[in-house]
C-alpha cells in the first residue's frame, strides 16, 4: 500500500511541475514573440513621449538604486545586531517576526501606506515615495539574509578570534562578515530583483512621467507604471511598447535571479 502511495504522489507531483512549466514557457514564449517584435534601437535612445522607453528604464533603476544604497547599510546592520549582539533577546525575536511578516506583507499595502504618509501631506507623487516604498520592500529581505548568513559562520570562528584577543567588533566585521560575505550579497542581489520590477506601490507613490526627468522631489518616471499605463492604450503602437517594456523587465530581472543563483551555488560549494 505504501509503495502505491509513493508512486501515486510521484506521479502527481511530476503532473503539477509539467503543468506548472507549461504556463511559465507559454507565459515567456509570448512575452518574448511580442516584446521582440518592437524592440529597436530607438527604444534605448528616445523617451517615452517619443515613443521609446530611455527615461523609463533610466527612472526605473534610479529609484531601486537610490533605494538599495540606503537599504543594504539599514538591513545589514540590523542582521548583524540580531545574530551577534541580540541573542535570545524579546526585543531579538520582535525584530525577526517583524521582518518576517514584512517580508510576506503584498506590496500595495507597502504602497498605500507610502501614500497616505507623503503623497497625501503632499499633494503629489514623487521619486523620493517611491524610493521610501522600495526600501521599505527592500530591508526585511537584506535583514533576514544577513541573520541568516551569519548564523551559519562557524562558532570556531569567533572563538578564534576572541582567543587572539581581537575585540566583538573587529572578529564581526574582519572574520565573521566576510566568511559570510557572498550569501550577504545573493540576498542583496535577490532583494534588489524583486523591487526593481515592483509596480503596484510605484501606482501610488513615484507615478509615472513621459518625460526624461532626475528630480526625485516630484512625479518620477517608471518603467512599471509605464507598462501597466501602454497595457491599456487603445494604440497598437503603445501597447506594442508595452510588451517591450515588459521583455525587457522581464530580461533585467532574470538576469540579477540568475547572477544571485550563481553567488548562492559557490557560497555552499
Amino acid at each position: 500500500m505504501r509503495l502505491i502511495m509513493n508512486r501515486l504522489f510521484i506521479i502527481f507531483s511530476t503532473l503539477a511541475a509539467v503543468v506548472g512549466l507549461f504556463f511559465l514557457g507559454w507565459i515567456l514564449y509570448t512575452l518574448c514573440a511580442k516584446g521582440l517584435a518592437g524592440l529597436s534601437l530607438q527604444v534605448f535612445t528616445h523617451d517615452l513621449i517619443d515613443g521609446g522607453l530611455r527615461n523609463v528604464i533610466v527612472g526605473q533603476l534610479i529609484m531601486s538604486g537610490v533605494a538599495t544604497i540606503i537599504g543594504i547599510p539599514v538591513g545589514m546592520m540590523a542582521g548583524i545586531y540580531l545574530q551577534e549582539y541580540g541573542g535570545n533577546s524579546k526585543l531579538t525575536e520582535f525584530i525577526r517576526d517583524l521582518s518576517d511578516v514584512m517580508m510576506s506583507a503584498p506590496s500595495i499595502v507597502v504602497g498605500t501606506f507610502v501614500y497616505a504618509i507623503i503623497v497625501i501631506p503632499t499633494g503629489h507623487t514623487s521619486g523620493w515615495a517611491g524610493v521610501l516604498a522600495l526600501f521599505i520592500l527592500m530591508v526585511p529581505i537584506i535583514v533576514r539574509t544577513t541573520d541568516d548568513m551569519l548564523k551559519l559562520v562557524p562558532i570556531e570562528l569567533r572563538e578564534a578570534g576572541m582567543a587572539i584577543g581581537a575585540s566583538k567588533y573587529h572578529v564581526t566585521m574582519n572574520i565573521v562578515i566576510r566568511y559570510a560575505r557572498e550569501g550577504i550579497m545573493t540576498g542583496i542581489l535577490l532583494a534588489f530583483a524583486r523591487v526593481v520590477g515592483e509596480t503596484a506601490p510605484l501606482l501610488y507613490t513615484s507615478g509615472s512621467s513621459e518625460f526624461w526627468s532626475t528630480d526625485l522631489t516630484s512625479t518620477f518616471p517608471s518603467l512599471t507604471v509605464s507598462i501597466y499605463n501602454l497595457a491599456t492604450m487603445p494604440d497598437e503602437e503603445m501597447v506594442q511598447l508595452g510588451w517591450t517594456g515588459a521583455f525587457l523587465l522581464t530580461a533585467m530581472v532574470l538576469i540579477i535571479n540568475l547572477i544571485g543563483r550563481y553567488a548562492n551555488n559557490k557560497q555552499r560549494r
